[in-house]
């Protein structure tokens, strides 16, 4: 996938501001307490990095974190064999000395960066390579994307052999790069509390939650190519869009996270950039196909139907998003749009909920109360015009409930938002998050074990082993057919990831199209 270009937005940022409220809005991109006027970066370094993520997590294991504040906080304190640039998703070597060595279509060897250490100055071996994949093999989260591998061994300290269940050649180096790599010595505790690795940067306090700081400082025994560029990074974790805003617009930090669209102009108008970038985060649907009318796929579809796309993303998201027209978003290099495209049409939707014989359906809707809790009263307008009569009821992160053990899945419809290309952009993965053999299938759209599931899972696993990256490719146009057709889980539109940042302020960096802050190589300037 190509890196996008910046927004017309984020073009005008750098003319916008002039002026008492330049000087006011670069005052603290150096530090919260320093001053400079507009106009005068200085080539000279900072000595910290300032940013405000924008969500809480208290998670730091680095053991199938799928936390967007952690995980993004993971790619600067540990490395992979592998690394992706989640700029453009390109894989680098990164604890690798190169690229694997084929052995045979299903044995591969990767040898260790020469001197490469921990921060705790001890040496990376390949034992603890070892250790760490298969921790995260046995993990619900990380073992649905490993799934691929039948073992992992240290041939020698600085040799690590992957045998494999099938050829995953194409895949392998991106898929390898999910898993982040720190001693074998470490226990639960350190893991919980304050692990190490072998990545530029360390730990030196972490408090994820509303209003903490996570302090990172150098990791002075790194010898890869992306080494710390200050004496540190200041993460203000700020949920709270207006104090996020605020947090950038008075200069206490230099980057923010999640650019509310309602207070873009404002921090446009103070001197930032603000970026919108095309990627795969989504709100979708999420049905309980284990219970009537939603176990048919009419009544799945007329709910898509039902919505008008297109209005929802001016009213609520300021047009910074795309109505989906496939499982993935047009920017994607293996976009293929799907043979089920949902455009607005309340007499069609009308007309399937007929034939399903669901007409006069009442439903929950269930919404998560983060950014998507806003879209639910025009979805429930829409879905009324259509007949459906909606009730919208809060859900509180209660994920538990909608665990495979539950006896009584308590909800009818799910709206809630999610993006797993912060692991990786290859179709697989993603699809494998949702429709795979895991929670989601089996726990919370129970949509597992039915026919369209089960052909699903054919389709994946041919492309998976496919070398011939055209027959692949057109393997896993079948698989978005059927899901869209289907619509056991299915996106409403993909959004841009908006981030503000004071872009003269900061040397070398740049948004990404997923949740999270890269300050890879990035200086921060006077």
């Amino acid at each position: 996938m190509e890196q996008p270009k910046l927004t017309r937005r984020g073009f005008l940022a750098g003319t916008a501001a002039t002026g008492a409220v330049a000087a006011l809005a670069m005052s603290g991109c150096s530090s919260p307490s320093s001053s400079s006027s507009a106009g005068s970066a200085s080539s000279t370094a900072a000595s910290t990095i300032y940013a405000a993520p924008a969500y809480t997590s208290t998670n730091v294991n680095p053991i199938g974190n799928s936390s967007a504040l952690m995980l993004a906080a993971t790619w600067h304190v540990f490395e992979g064999l592998y690394d992706l640039d989640l700029h453009d998703y390109t894989t680098h070597a990164a604890l690798a000395d190169g690229d694997p060595v084929k052995v045979s279509d299903t044995e591969y060897e990767v040898t260790l960066r020469a001197g490469a250490k921990y921060s705790d100055g001890t040496d990376v071996v390949a034992a603890d390579v070892v250790n760490a994949f298969e921790q995260n093999m046995a993990n619900d989260t990380y073992g649905a994307f490993l799934s691929f591998i039948d073992g992992v061994a240290a041939k020698d300290d600085k040799t690590v052999t992957f045998t494999l269940k099938y050829p995953f050649e194409t895949l392998l180096k991106g898929r390898l790069a999910v898993v982040k790599v720190f001693p074998a010595s470490l226990t639960e505790n350190d893991l919980k509390t304050m692990p190490i690795g072998s990545g530029p940067w360390k730990y030196e306090s972490v408090d994820g939650n509303e209003g903490g700081h996570i302090i990172f400082k150098p990791n002075e025994n790194y010898n890869g190519q992306y080494p710390a560029t200050c004496e540190e990074m200041d993460w203000n974790v700020l949920v709270d869009n207006t104090s996020r805003t605020t947090a950038l617009t008075d200069g206490s930090v230099q980057v923010i996270e999640s650019v509310p669209a309602a207070n873009a102009d404002q921090v446009v108008g103070a001197g930032a950039t603000v970026d919108d970038v095309p990627g795969f985060a989504l709100a979708f649907l999420m049905f309980n196909t284990k219970k009537a009318p939603f176990n048919d796929k009419r009544v799945r579809q007329a709910f898509f139907y039902a919505i008008d796309m297109d209005k929802l993303i001016a009213n609520q998201l300021a047009g910074h998003a795309a109505p989906a027209t496939s499982f993935l978003p047009e920017s994607y290099a293996n976009y293929h749009r799907a043979s089920t495209v949902f455009t607005y049409d309340t007499n069609k939707a009308k007309s399937l909920l007929a034939e399903a014989g669901a007409e006069g359906l009442s439903v929950e809707l269930l919404t998560n109360t983060n950014w998507v809790y806003d879209l639910a009263p025009q979805i429930k307008e829409d879905l009324e015009a259509a007949g459906v009569s909606v009730t919208i009821k809060d859900f509180t992160n209660d994920w538990a409930s909608l665990a495979p053990s539950a006896s009584e899945l308590p909800y009818d419809v799910m709206l809630t938002p999610g993006d797993p290309s912060c692991f990786g952009n290859d179709p697989d993965l993603l699809m494998t998050w949702w429709y795979g053999d895991n929670v989601w299938t089996e726990g919370r759209s129970c949509w597992k074990g039915t026919e369209g599931w089960t052909q699903l899972q054919d389709l994946m696993q041919q492309a998976r082993e496919e070398a011939d990256a055209t027959k692949q490719q057109e393997i896993w146009n079948q698989c978005f057919d059927l899901i869209a057709d289907e619509a056991p889980i299915y996106p409403l539109f993909h959004k841009e990831v908006s981030t503000g940042y004071y872009a003269e302020k900061l040397e070398d960096f740049a948004p990404i199209s997923t949740t999270g802050l890269v300050f890879l190589g990035t200086t921060p300037l006077q």
